[in-house]
């Protein structure tokens, strides 16, 4: 036999490996997301699964797991990028929350995040994702500006969820985003729909509260809204106003102040 030969039956036998492995990996991942699927209807009940309206939820496809229960589950599978992406395309709501706790934000890829975005249909799954997944990407400063010019209702919603939840998380976060997300605040904030309205305002309540600087620029921010004749930017204004110049929140402040610079000096 020549070598020419020989060479062409190692390739090929590779080749049927390969796809051997790619098929019993697939078989594998399948299995896994059925298993999931699985336990996700043994912990459902009806009875809650009736209850997620009762809290602006409405979805079809949905097992009625309480949050803990996914979470516990979540916990004792561990991270799994390739089971995250499967368990998101199977559609059910416990599926998709379970797949934000899976996943790992490292091997999250900007265009998974614009994917998963644009299958927001409900708040849960919007702020659950935003909050234990995408605010540890490296790309989450640039989907919020992105996002906060979705037309979409939670489209727009996951822009500011993701910017409230950089807000509470991102501790080396420096101010200038934030500042610039107030601009983004400002210009969203006549957005009468209920979930964006809802979403601008945690956003611009949680900006407020990470340091003195910042409570500043929200407060000035939250007092042109509540002066404002719209009524949408003055609902936003006032419930952020009263919040931010709390005695609560400004000791919080200036207790965090003065561990950052024990001489009292005025520090972001």
């Amino acid at each position: 036999m020549s070598e020419a030969r020989r060479s062409a039956r190692r390739s090929a036998k590779t080749k049927n490996t390969a796809r051997t492995a790619g098929k019993e990996e697939a078989q594998d991942l399948n299995q896994q997301v059925q298993a999931v699927l699985a336990s996700l209807e043994r912990l459902g009940s009806w009875r809650y699964r009736e209850g997620l309206a009762r809290y602006g939820i409405h979805v079809t496809k949905a097992f009625g797991v309480p949050v803990g229960k996914m979470q516990a589950l979540a916990k004792r599978l561990g991270r799994n990028h390739e089971l995250a992406l499967a368990l998101w395309e199977t559609g059910w709501y416990e599926a998709r929350m379970m797949a934000a706790f899976l996943d790992d934000a490292e091997r999250v890829t900007p265009a998974q995040m614009d994917r998963w975005c644009q299958d927001f249909d409900n708040w849960g799954i919007c702020d659950t994702v935003c909050f234990h997944l995408f605010d540890r990407t490296p790309y989450a400063f640039s989907k919020v500006k992105r996002w906060s010019r979705r037309p979409d209702e939670f489209g727009k919603r996951a822009g500011f969820a993701l910017l409230a939840c950089l807000a509470l998380h991102d501790k080396q976060a420096r101010d200038e985003p934030f500042v610039e997300g107030l601009r983004l605040i400002e210009r969203a904030a006549n957005d009468e729909r209920n979930f964006v309205k809802k979403g601008v305002s945690w956003a611009l309540r949680l900006i407020g509260r990470r340091n003195l600087k910042l409570n500043a620029a929200s407060v000035a921010v939250a007092k042109r809204l509540a002066a404002s004749s719209d009524k949408t930017f003055r609902w936003l204004g006032k419930g952020a106003l009263k919040e931010l110049t709390s005695p609560a929140v400004m000791q919080r402040l200036e207790t965090r102040n003065l561990k950052k610079d024990p001489k009292g000096a005025k520090t972001s």
